[in-house]
């Protein structure tokens, strides 16, 4: 109680302070806003008063060359070009061009640039229609590598007609025009940026840490505003991203745009410091009030401190009941109800071990395994009816019940044991388990819910050996499916194959092929040499039948001498040629009585499963039909059936094929 109570008061103060702070972090805000939006509004009008004048002077410097050049020609130009050597601090070359849009001169001089053409250029149609200086797209210098603009001017005769333009090259990095731009930092994570009006970046040129800090604020909504001519001070605030203050000015000279970013950790920073140093203030005046108040409640709380005391000893068995001396009504009405309840407990103790005494004695000589578990599934008792069944010590561990299950069974079991415990329902499943005395057991587990007064308590369950019902099961299973004079499959399990393998090909398309065969001659085995003769006949085919085919394939006998054999996974060339060696061992085979030895051959027919089989009885009657034309045919023969089933001797066209 006393910790909960300094909880309590703790969270309290905490709560307090902390919706102080939030007021004075809100109310704060718009202050320090307005203060940087302030400063933010005074750099950018001084960084763009910079620029518009950079971009001035130098325009201004090539509209007077462009006066001197007047319309002089190329050879003239290049000589003029020269006299102007200290443009070359404000550019990195001057070029110069004829009304056609052809440079003509050049200065410096550089291979190739003579004779250009500009024409298609987005900046030479564009002065030559407007006829006022412009300044080009930022452009990558084909000697320099690095990015450049070019300010251009017409050149104009005595009479105004148009002579060409006189450009420019500014390069972006070297030049200088942006140097005092570098220098301008508002603070650490402060970002200046230069845009053309398409949006192109023209500062930072290259994209360094500086113009990395640029790009993260550049596709705000308010750059785009700044590009179709608006100029101001906002806060930006993004989703997903740290809000800041951004300025912008028009560089109208040069159609450019220049944009300034404060961002807000550094904007709130002194805000942050003041509230953290107030934050440490606070804390430190609740500590002492936490003491202080800790102190009393301790005094306040000693008699029950008294009380907990006793009852430890109560539940450790070293006193009997409660005596509390306290003028408390409370703790004394406390330490009454306790002892009323303790007397009250003691004699349910007594009467419940009774019932326990006679449970175990009862289910110590129960013949039935039974086992108890808790609501979390572990087992808790075994009574030894089910040790022994499980050959388990008397305290076995939890693995030893699971480890022993078959592993094919043991996925399974532990599912259904876990969506047992989570709903509760009955838990009902018959398993293998792995005896180490009599080998593998069939065991029949069955466990409900016990509850008591609505509430679960645990799980019961009880446990049967019913391996020898399994195997008489698995017997009875196995005859009904089985020819008794052969082993082989008879024809109700050889029909559940087929239609197995049918649905099979269905689904995934796998190739699977019918086999049927009858003995020929095989009646004089019967009429001379007696039943017992041919049932040798036809168990010595079954062997060598079940020899020759793969170990995935069915065999059966389906009756007299009718035999079957299905192949899975297997195509009409492959099933041929285990038909021919099929028809050549059973030719070999032989029974002889009173000296004279007889033989059968087989007459085949061969059917191949399709998808659009609407059951076996049409496999097997293609099958059929196919095993009716080997015998037509002369019998000892194998005839392949296609879908449409017409026969065809071997060689001749069709869609059968036969073998002999």
């Amino acid at each position: 109680m006393q910790g909960r109570l300094l909880l309590g008061l703790a969270a309290t103060w905490l709560v307090i302070v902390g919706l102080l702070l939030a007021l004075a972090w809100l109310f704060g805000k718009d202050l320090v806003n307005e203060t940087n939006l302030s400063h933010l509004r005074y750099e950018a009008r001084l960084m763009a008063e910079g620029l518009n004048d950079d971009v001035t002077q130098r325009k201004d410097a090539l509209s007077r060359l462009a006066e001197r050049l007047g319309d002089a020609p190329p050879e003239e130009l290049a000589k003029r070009l020269q006299n102007g050597q200290a443009l070359l601090a404000w550019f990195e070359g001057i070029m110069v061009t004829d009304r056609d849009g052809t440079v003509v001169a050049d200065w410096p001089v550089v291979e190739g640039r003579v004779g250009l053409e500009t024409r298609s250029t987005e900046y030479f149609p564009m002065v030559r229609h407007t006829r006022f200086p412009y300044v080009s797209e930022p452009f990558v210098g084909r000697a320099s590598g690095e990015s450049m603009v070019l300010m251009l001017v017409p050149r104009r005769g005595e009479d105004g007609e148009f002579l060409g333009v006189v450009g420019g090259m500014v390069n972006l990095e070297r030049s200088g025009l942006f140097r005092g731009l570098e220098a301008i930092r508002l603070g650490e994570g402060s970002n200046v940026g230069v845009f053309t009006a398409s949006g192109k970046r023209l500062f930072p040129a290259s994209a360094s840490e500086s113009a990395q800090g640029a790009v993260e604020w550049q596709a705000s909504p308010q750059l785009e505003m700044a590009l179709d001519g608006w100029q101001g001070e906002v806060v930006v605030e993004r989703s997903g991203a740290a809000s800041a203050l951004v300025a912008f000015r028009q560089i109208w000279p040069a159609n450019w745009v220049v944009g300034m970013a404060l961002p807000d950790s550094q904007v709130y920073a002194p805000l942050g410091d003041f509230l953290r140093k107030l934050w440490w203030a606070w804390l430190g005046v609740a500590l002492l009030l936490l003491a202080s108040i800790g102190w009393l409640v301790r005094r306040l709380l000693a008699p029950l401190h008294r009380l907990e005391a006793q009852i430890a000893q109560v539940g450790a068995g070293q006193r009997r009941y409660l005596e509390l001396a306290t003028q408390m009504d409370e703790l004394r009405q406390i330490a009454d109800a306790f002892n009323r309840l303790e007397r009250e407990r003691l004699t349910a103790l007594t009467d419940l071990r009774d019932r326990e005494a006679f449970l175990d004695a009862v289910l110590a000589s129960s013949p039935v395994g039974v086992f108890v578990a808790d609501l979390d599934g572990y087992l808790n008792y075994m009574n030894p009816a089910l040790r022994a069944l499980l050959g388990l010590s008397e305290t076995p561990r939890a693995s030893d019940w699971w480890e022993r299950i078959h592993p094919d069974d043991r996925a399974g079991t532990q599912d259904l044991w876990r969506h047992t415990l989570h709903t509760g329902s009955d838990f009902i499943r018959q398993l293998r388990y792995l005896d180490d005395r009599e080998g593998t057991l069939w065991l029949e587990v069955h466990a409900s819910q016990v509850r008591g007064n609505d509430q679960p308590l645990g799980f019961v369950g009880m446990v049967k050996d019913i391996t020898e019902r399994r195997q008489q099961e698995a017997l009875q299973r196995w005859e009904a499916e089985h020819d008794p004079l052969t082993g082989l499959l008879n024809r109700r399990g050889f029909e559940r194959r087929l239609e197995e393998a049918l649905a099979e090909c269905t689904k995934t398309g796998t190739p699977s092929v019918l086999i049927l065969f009858d003995l020929d001659h095989f009646k004089p085995i019967n009429d001379e040499g007696g039943h017992a003769l041919g049932d040798e006949m036809l168990r010595r085919i079954a062997q060598v039948v079940a020899w020759e085919v793969r170990r995935s394939d069915h065999v059966a006998r389906q009756g007299g001498d009718e035999f079957a054999v299905l192949l899975p996974s297997c195509t009409l060339k492959q099933a041929s040629t285990i038909a021919a060696s099929l028809r050549q061992a059973v030719s070999e085979v032989e029974v002889s009585q009173e000296g004279k030895a007889y033989r059968v051959t087989l007459s085949v027919g061969l059917a191949a499963l399709h998808e659009r089989d609407a059951g076996i009885e049409a496999i097997q009657s293609r099958a059929d039909d196919a095993c009716y034309r080997a015998k037509a045919q002369g019998r000892n023969t194998v005839v392949v059936s296609e879908p449409e089933g017409k026969g065809t001797a071997a060689g001749e066209p069709g869609n059968d094929a036969l073998f002999q």
